[in-house]
């Protein structure tokens, strides 16, 4: 019968492909619609022009990110591929010499020589491209790019991260609209650089601060440049 562990496990790094595109979307999209819809605020416009350059920001950033994560782990993809396809061949041409190699990966590991050739004989007589995937070029299954993933869980994340600045740009009145706005922004990033590090297994209080200080940067900058557009037009 197939063995199975005594005790659950719960490793973290399986997440690390749709984790790091979701976490960058939403970042993404809390941050770019945020500063958008500021500068867009602080050059004076009404309250129907902030939203509307802040649901095109959302659509189009949506778009671009899932585009983006698409065509960059696609290439991902292409290169993990390639290297099987190769791998393949080898394992065609040459069986003796890819299981002596794979044999000397796991003496280098520490087996003694002959548990090493014993264990790469069983491997490659179960499945011989995944032990050499996982073993000689690091690409087990559940680690290798899926560009349908990241791309969906990008665009995902961008546009609900995107809404909140969106609601606290179109509920509050133009007295407090730009405040709302920047406190509803620094509270959704500190949610997020801390649930990224829960998932991530890392530490909280690091994450935070950094997502929380180039956020603020990056709206304080847009803003100020929107000021100084609207006052020169």
């Amino acid at each position: 019968m197939p063995w199975t562990p005594a005790h659950a496990e719960n490793h973290l790094s399986f997440r690390s492909n749709w984790l790091r595109a979701a976490v960058l979307g939403a970042n993404d999209g809390i941050l770019s619609t945020s500063s958008l819809v500021l500068g867009v605020a602080a050059s004076g416009a009404s309250r129907s022009a902030i939203l509307t350059a802040g649901i095109a920001g959302l659509v189009a950033g949506a778009g671009s990110m899932a585009a983006g994560e698409y065509v960059s782990v696609s290439s991902q993809r292409d290169t993990e591929d390639a290297d099987l396809r190769l791998e393949r061949r080898e394992l065609a041409a040459n069986p003796s010499g890819e299981l002596r190699e794979l044999a000397g990966i796991y003496e280098a590991r520490g087996l003694d020589p002959e548990l090493a050739a014993e264990v790469a004989r069983g491997l490659t007589a179960y499945d011989a491209l995944e032990a050499h995937a996982r073993d000689e070029l690091g690409l087990p299954e559940d680690r290798r790019a899926r560009p349908l993933q990241a791309a969906g869980a990008s665009a995902l994340s961008f546009a609900v991260g995107a809404i909140l600045p969106l609601l606290a740009v179109g509920l509050f009145g133009s007295s407090i609209r730009v405040a709302a706005c920047v406190v509803v922004t620094l509270l959704a990033l500190i949610g997020l650089g801390a649930l990224g590090a829960r998932l991530g297994g890392a530490p909280v209080l690091p994450a935070v601060l950094r997502v929380v200080f180039w956020g603020a940067t990056a709206m304080a900058v847009t803003a100020g440049i929107g000021a100084l557009v609207g006052a020169a037009v």
